[in-house]
């Protein structure tokens, strides 16, 4: 099975392909140049691979939540892929991403994933690990307040940027007993690649054009007033 996976939601870039179990990944940090970098990875790593896009099975994809804009590049790059080539398509949460890089690094068996939603506030999920080793979400992802994560005794291991900000507010919330802190931590395509093959093989795949970006917020954009008020907020550089 050769799959291609891509994710653009942070402020990373990346892009893997799973070709019969072995896989290949370029990450990259993009900032705000998803669009310009993600073309030039994926033909590299396709170029690697010595595959073209009609070799391909299928095509995964990252949802988000993260940037608005970086989610919804990411989706429309896929579905184009998808449309030009006739394959199926899965989505993957960014937070399950997360989750499953905690458990591929450290063999974590509980991640509290938090992504920095910005507007001082977190895009926030807790996942356990399965039999076969993969991230399975415990409850519903959302976004909030750093100080309203809900309560999450026992042990974990927390992962993503949203815990390298707002670390001392996150653990007072959560109450977590914290085995291990990564808050450098992003989503990667070959995390979604190893959450993904399961339903290709099981064929839950299914059509690119009805993947829909994960925002949870029910506002994609700031008025004007709360634009002047969050950058009279922040410090200048």
């Amino acid at each position: 099975m050769k799959l291609l996976a891509l994710d653009t939601a942070t402020e990373a870039c990346s892009v893997a392909l799973w070709v019969d179990g072995a896989l290949l990944e370029r990450f990259e940090l993009a900032g705000r140049d998803h669009t310009q970098r993600l073309p030039a990875m994926l033909h590299a790593l396709m170029a690697d691979a010595g595959l073209g896009y009609s070799q391909l099975d299928g095509l995964v994809c990252g949802l988000g939540p993260g940037s608005f804009a970086g989610v919804r590049i990411g989706v429309a790059y896929l579905q184009g892929l998808a449309l030009a080539h006739g394959q199926p398509a899965l989505g993957v949460s960014s937070l399950a991403m997360l989750a499953q890089g905690a458990i591929r690094a450290c063999g974590a068996e509980r991640v509290l994933a938090a992504i920095d939603a910005r507007m001082d506030e977190v895009y926030c999920a807790a996942y356990g690990r399965d039999d076969a080793g993969l991230a399975v979400p415990l409850d519903e992802a959302r976004v909030c307040r750093p100080e309203r994560v809900p309560a999450q005794p026992g042990r974990w291991q927390a992962v993503g940027t949203g815990w390298g900000r707002y670390e001392a507010e996150l653990r007072a919330a959560t109450g977590a007993d914290l085995s291990a802190l990564d808050g450098q931590a992003l989503p990667r395509a070959g995390d979604a690649l190893r959450l993904a093959v399961p339903a290709f093989v099981s064929g839950a795949a299914g059509d690119a054009a009805l993947l829909a970006p994960i925002y949870l917020r029910n506002r994609i954009a700031l008025t004007l007033l709360e634009q002047a008020a969050l950058r009279a907020k922040t410090p200048a550089a």
